[in-house]
């Protein structure tokens, strides 16, 4: 048998090269050097002032092993895991597929309407976002405390975390909606009708019938999410990293040291952890799609 050419295309290896070029360019430009000028900076003890801004020194892994035996880093890092488990792992994922399976047997007006709104909190800027939020839960005048009748409760202070954990969910369930809603289209229908002909309730259906045709979907969701939520920033438009920490997720731990404490090398090496274990949860759920396959 003749061997089988691996240039299906027959564009040549030079003009093969050529088509991705341009790509592969952007993404050395606005990945690769980002990344490779992150670990160099948090090598060095670069600051935003003074001496150290204008002539950094090599400090090698100095700023690793500190931001390992800061506690304030341990506090955002713990609080991120928090904020992504719960407002993408279960907020985002749960709040999306009950949507996108309720709005299955929606009349088109409802399912429009409904997926216009979902929409809407996630196209709107999120200065706007927070602004409203921030109306919502204030405590003097905000329209949580007015619809319970109480006027006492600061609610992005008493409970800072659990405030961000909503309003994350809420404003991020449309993309999962929008996935679940195509990986429901094509499970097949003749097999949710003998699941009901059988007598299956809703939640043996899903189980039994629905979960093993998304299942792909659902670790691709939930991977896009969770890498979503621990590099977001909007938690510093809400609270600002307080009270007293309480809220200060990663990405805005290195907002803090960078900006308002000047300390560069310092805040490029913890983003370059972060990087890390985007990597890592990247891999595992990587990991999980081939054993399924």
């Amino acid at each position: 048998m003749p061997a089988v050419s691996r240039d299906s295309s027959g564009l040549g290896v030079a003009r093969a090269v050529a088509f991705v070029s341009p790509a592969l360019l952007l993404i050395g430009l606005f990945l690769v050097f980002p990344a490779l000028w992150t670990i160099y900076i948090g090598l060095t003890d670069y600051t935003l002032t003074g001496p150290a801004s204008v002539a950094p020194s090599f400090v090698g892994i100095e700023n690793f092993l500190n931001a390992l035996d800061d506690a304030l880093f341990g506090n955002a890092l713990w609080l991120t895991l928090v904020f992504v488990f719960g407002s993408a792992v279960l907020g985002q994922n749960l709040l999306g597929f009950g949507l996108a399976w309720l709005m299955r047997s929606a009349k088109p007006l409802v399912r429009r309407v409904v997926e216009a709104l979902v929409l809407l909190a996630w196209i709107l800027p999120s200065v706007v976002v927070a602004y409203l939020w921030t109306a919502v839960l204030d405590r003097d005048g905000g329209t949580l405390n007015a619809l319970l009748g109480n006027e006492s409760t600061a609610w992005l202070v008493e409970y800072p975390m659990a405030s961000l954990i909503v309003f994350n969910t809420w404003r991020g369930t449309a993309f999962s909606m929008m996935l679940y809603s195509s990986a429901l289209a094509a499970v097949p229908p003749s097999q949710l009708e003998t699941a009901r002909t059988v007598g299956a309730n809703g939640w043996q259906t899903i189980r039994d019938v629905v979960f093993p045709h998304i299942r792909g979907h659902v670790l691709t969701n939930t991977l896009l999410i969770s890498l979503w939520t621990a590099n977001d920033f909007g938690p510093f438009l809400l609270t600002a990293g307080g009270p007293n920490h309480e809220s200060e997720t990663l990405p805005v731990f290195i907002y803090q040291q960078a900006i308002a404490n000047g300390e560069l090398g310092y805040s490029a090496a913890i983003s370059f952890l972060l990087l890390i274990v985007n990597l890592v949860v990247a891999l595992l759920y990587l990991l999980l799609l081939r054993r399924r396959a």
